[in-house]
């Protein structure tokens, strides 16, 4: 006959760990913070921004555009040209989004005013140039 102590230790050696609530908790976890995560939206493209001691910082929720040294300018990372950052800011801009341009330091300022006319013309109320905070 067995004694008490092996019975009990033979019962719970039988029911084992119950691992659906834990996984039922990791999941929602999970779901949270995926949910709950700010993905910020970049150019596609890396530009050498010129410095400012003036930079100041706006929100997230803005449309970014870029232009490169070669004179492309990027969105979402396609290149759309000068003559898409019309089409582009129009279909994008909703609630006076400000547009803040991403020009390389070696773009020439004709090109910066291009864009930047483009996008007033597509209805944007704010343009941005972004820089570097100069330290």
């Amino acid at each position: 006959m067995p004694s008490r102590l092996q019975r009990r230790l033979e019962n719970q050696q039988s029911q084992g760990i119950d691992m659906s609530p834990l996984l039922d908790v990791v999941f929602i976890l999970l779901i949270f913070f995926i949910v709950s995560t700010v993905f910020v939206k970049e150019t596609g493209v890396e530009v050498d921004k010129p410095q400012a001691i003036s930079a100041q910082k706006l929100d997230q929720q803005s449309l970014l555009l870029a232009i490169t040294n070669t004179g492309e300018v990027m969105f979402d990372g396609a290149n759309v040209g000068v003559s898409g950052v019309r089409a582009v800011i129009e279909q994008n801009i909703a609630e006076d989004k400000p547009v803040v341009i991403q020009a390389d330091k070696a773009v020439p300022a004709e090109t910066l005013v291009q864009v930047i006319d483009e996008a007033k013309l597509a209805g944007a109320h704010s343009v941005n140039i972004a820089t570097l905070v100069q330290k």
